[in-house]
């Protein structure tokens, strides 16, 4: 038995949809959670800028204790993932490999496309990974720049989301895709609009349930988990607003978040 929680990270708020998964999945784990408010939307910024903020919260969560981390973020996974792993003497886990397969185990006419962040999409992990599962399916991949900041803004089921989501898919439509990955852990908030967009023929994947089954197995496999019979806390650490984590938050998390702590950047670059 090992009492020592997990450790989970994103730019924002969005890594809380996974998060989520997680505390379904392993209900007598306990959690710590790290959104990077102050340096959100990662998506927009350089690949090693992303992989340096990778490293410094890494760092700072195992000064936390944690037993693993996971990196709840497609941005920060696919600038980060390898160095991280190298880098931690805990395991780390990240999201892009349960999806790149559920892609590929979904697909129907071998054709499928990826909404992500600029950073996810330049950094092309999803298309070798796809490939190296099966080479006979194509990959489309579309950066959504808009979809984060209005995720994370007051009304994300609005207009202006749906115009993005329309403007973001044309491309995907025209390539006769059948599967669609949401290659960003904000973007399962809007899935009606998406799905509304899309229609029903076309497979939208977001594999959190498949990434918490992958951490559940890495705990059973290390022999760290935690005594079964026991019900897990949750703890909320954020660079930015705490008031802003706490009230939106719940939205991602989908339940009640009572207390959120804030971190200075200082702090990770220090520990880092």
């Amino acid at each position: 038995m090992d009492a020592r929680p997990i450790g989970v990270f994103d730019s924002g708020m969005g890594g809380l949809t996974v998060l989520h998964e997680c505390l379904v999945t392993m209900p007598h784990e306990d959690f710590v959670y790290l959104g990077d408010g102050a340096r959100l939307p990662y998506g927009p910024r350089p690949l090693d800028e992303i992989r340096r903020f990778a490293l410094e919260i890494g760092a700072y969560l195992e000064a936390q204790g944690v037993k693993m981390i996971l990196v709840a973020c497609n941005a920060a996974t696919s600038a980060g993932l390898h160095e991280l792993q190298e880098a931690a003497n805990v395991p780390v886990v990240g999201v892009i490999v349960p999806e790149a397969h559920a892609a590929v185990q979904a697909t129907r006419n071998r054709r499928v496309g990826l909404l992500a962040t600029q950073a996810t999409v330049d950094a092309g992990r999803y298309d070798e990974l796809i490939h190296a599962l099966d080479a006979s399916v194509s990959l489309h991949a579309v950066a959504c720049p808009r979809l984060v900041p209005l995720i994370e803004g007051d009304d994300p089921f609005g207009e202006e989301t749906a115009e993005a989501v329309r403007e973001y898919a044309a491309p995907l439509k025209a390539e006769d895709v059948d599967t669609v990955i949401l290659g960003c852990t904000h973007y399962p908030i809007i899935r009606p609009i998406l799905q509304r967009v899309f229609g029903r023929d076309v497979t939208l994947v977001f594999s959190a349930d498949e990434t918490a089954r992958e951490v559940a197995e890495t705990l059973a496999r290390k022999g760290v988990e935690n005594d079964t019979r026991r019900e897990g806390r949750y703890r909320f650490l954020t660079t930015g607003s705490t008031e802003t984590f706490r009230t939106t938050g719940a939205r991602f998390l989908q339940l009640p978040i009572a207390e959120v702590e804030h971190v200075a950047l200082a702090e990770l670059e220090a520990v880092a």
